[in-house]
């Protein structure tokens, strides 16, 4: 077969073979399919979609690229994927929680992507932590701990972890295919029992307005049930942050926070989280109620920031992440408020613009190369209707030196509007089975 005239069939709106799409995933990870002709895939696949069947026969491929897990614990193989959005960090919180609650989560995750910050960078902000771990040490630290963040191997999908890289310096980040085809193809290739999706919805997400979040939930969730793992998906708001920082190192503070106990500095990360995880457990045949006091209680006793703890160190981190966990997180020479230059309530805020600036203050990445500074970010970000004075803090920069926390502080200011008071949608806007 020929790279370049399965390109051509996409440009052309013709839906390659599965046969030929399964050829490509596999030149993917071999090297065979070249950087370009990748790139030029994900812009044709942008610009002119597969079919349902497409869409299938390249997440199958993607899969098939690599190694596919079977599990044998003596509890449910369970996780979850977000689409991406700002401030969000559910997934530090989630995975220790699942494990508390009985469940295994071998949770194979990702960079940050365009305007959306990655776990893996969340988590590489904790020293000495390595995330590049063998199967075999997957497979250990899951049964021994319950959870795992870690990244794919080089043996599951591998076609993805190419494709995801190109995606991210191409802007061929939004594409229902694509985006299908590269969560599902490394969470069916780890085995799992149920999966649970948080679609992203709003200004700081990839899927701007409810019909697109619908649109791409449903596409998850029918390909997913269709290889034979029970997946639900809820659609949640991201018309701003979820978590009240945004950044790799504040981010990881916040879901410290809230594990000691305190989930009042970030009430929408607290909801969602519980509301994710008791799905799940719902999903495996828990009772509603009896799903959210588990989950509750594994956050508030302690005991999911003590497993968390367990798997940092397991991952190489600190011994000692749940007591002195202030200590170890690295912190931005440059420290300040950004100001309301006007006075009325936060009438919008535009997330993908605040992600950008994170991106700026180089807590992401504009190309794949670059290196990412996990100390800096925003912190305190205020919320969404809030009332504010001119002067009054919108929100405290973290930088690397003067200038830049200037052009951040330009930047928030810019994707805040001050107007009219206006009240939040709900959380999670819906559920997709």
């Amino acid at each position: 077969m020929d790279a370049r005239a399965i390109i051509a069939k996409v440009r052309e709106k013709e839906t390659p073979s599965e046969a030929e799409l399964a050829w490509f995933a596999t030149g993917l990870a071999s090297g065979d399919v070249s950087d370009a002709q990748a790139g030029a895939f994900a812009m044709a696949v942008v610009l002119n979609g597969l079919s349902d069947a497409g869409r299938v026969a390249l997440t199958q491929g993607m899969r098939d690229s690599g190694d596919v897990m079977a599990w044998d614990l003596p509890g449910p193989v369970i996780d979850k994927h977000s689409t991406g959005g700002v401030g969000d960090c559910v997934s530090l919180i989630l995975a220790p929680v699942l494990a508390v609650c009985g469940a295994y989560v071998p949770m194979i995750s990702g960079r940050g992507l365009g305007h959306t910050g990655g776990t893996l960078d969340k988590l590489e902000a904790i020293p000495g932590l390595n995330i590049n771990v063998s199967e075999k040490q997957l497979r250990l630290i899951t049964r021994e701990v319950g959870c795992a963040i870690v990244s794919a191997t080089g043996q599951i999908a591998p076609a993805d972890r190419r494709l995801y890289a190109i995606r991210d310096v191409t802007a061929t980040v939004e594409s229902v295919d694509l985006i299908t085809a590269s969560i599902l193809s490394k969470k069916l290739a780890a085995g799992l029992e149920s999966l649970i999706l948080d679609v992203k919805c709003g200004s700081g997400a990839f899927m701007k307005t409810p019909d697109e979040a619908r649109t791409l939930a449903r596409a998850l969730v029918d390909a997913a049930n269709g290889a034979g793992c029970k997946t639900a998906a809820l659609i949640s708001d991201m018309n701003e942050p979820l978590a009240p920082a945004l950044g790799n190192a504040v981010e990881v503070a916040v879901c410290m926070e809230v594990m000691a106990g305190n989930s009042s500095v970030a009430p929408r990360l607290y909801d969602l989280t519980v509301g994710l995880c008791a799905q799940l457990l719902m999903m495996q045949g828990e009772e509603t109620a009896s799903a959210v006091d588990k989950v509750k209680t594994a956050i508030s006793s302690g005991a999911a920031m003590e497993r968390f703890a367990q798997m940092i160190a397991a991952l190489g981190g600190p011994p000692d992440m749940a007591h002195d966990w202030h200590t170890h997180l690295p912190k931005a020479p440059v420290v300040g408020e950004v100001t309301a230059p006007a006075t009325g309530h936060i009438a919008a805020i535009d997330g993908e613009a605040l992600g950008l600036a994170v991106v700026g203050l180089g807590g992401g990445r504009r190309v794949e190369t670059d290196q990412v500074n996990p100390a800096v970010g925003f912190t305190e970000m205020i919320a969404l209707g809030a009332a504010v004075t001119r002067g009054d803090p919108l929100c405290v920069v973290h930088a690397a030196d003067e200038d830049a926390a200037v052009e951040a502080a330009m930047a928030v200011q810019a994707a805040i509007t001050i107007g009219d008071a206006v009240t939040p949608g709900p959380l999670v806007i819906e559920g997709i089975t």
